[in-house]
């Protein structure tokens, strides 16, 4: 069931979570209306659980570059290529994550996974940085994970939007020589 739930991402990105109804979330996915109101009290529900889906996607990438070993700066670049790489793995989940940034962060717990998932790691590898000299512009880590995320999020939506396909291997570099380039002065 869980495979064809993630079906429901269809509806959302293509019509909008207001335009979306419960019916058209149960055409998608073949599951009917009674079980999805079983399992969710309605469509915001099933929204929240996709979001949390794609959420624990990154959270589990991000801490993987995280963890891994190297400098600051280097492992900041794996956490800009993991987000892409999530990104375009799961492309109709992320249009809807992120055309759904507002309804989504007044819902508390996908706003905490959001920070938990990419601003907290974040800011602690620019401050990890700043200390070991590889990212020395790492003045001010609570903005600039924001922005961090904001230009990595937007790149990668860019290319879900206008191209309906993200090359992560192709885009990361890019992004990564203007982020890390840019903390590295």
């Amino acid at each position: 069931m869980v495979e064809r739930l993630e079906l429901a991402a269809v509806p959302f990105a293509a019509q909008g979570f207001d335009q979306t109804r419960i019916e058209d979330l149960a055409e998608a996915t073949g599951i009917p209306k009674a079980t999805l109101y079983y399992h969710f009290s309605g469509k915001e529900e099933i929204l929240a659980w996709l979001l949390m889906r794609v959420l624990d996607a990154f959270a589990r990438s991000v801490r993987q570059a995280v963890e891994a070993p190297g400098s600051a700066a280097g492992r900041l670049a794996g956490v800009i290529e993991a987000e892409l790489e999530v990104m375009a793995v799961h492309p109709i989940a992320c249009r809807v994550l992120l055309s759904e940034l507002g309804r989504a962060g007044r819902i508390p717990a996908t706003a905490e996974a959001i920070i938990a998932a990419f601003h907290l790691p974040v800011r602690a590898l620019l401050e990890e940085g700043r200390a070991d000299g590889s990212l020395p512009g790492a003045t001010e880590p609570e903005a600039q994970a924001s922005a961090i995320f904001g230009a990595v999020t937007l790149t990668g939506l860019h290319y879900l939007l206008a191209d309906h396909c993200l090359d992560a291997a192709r885009v990361a570099p890019v992004v990564t020589a203007m982020v890390v380039g840019g903390l590295g002065d």
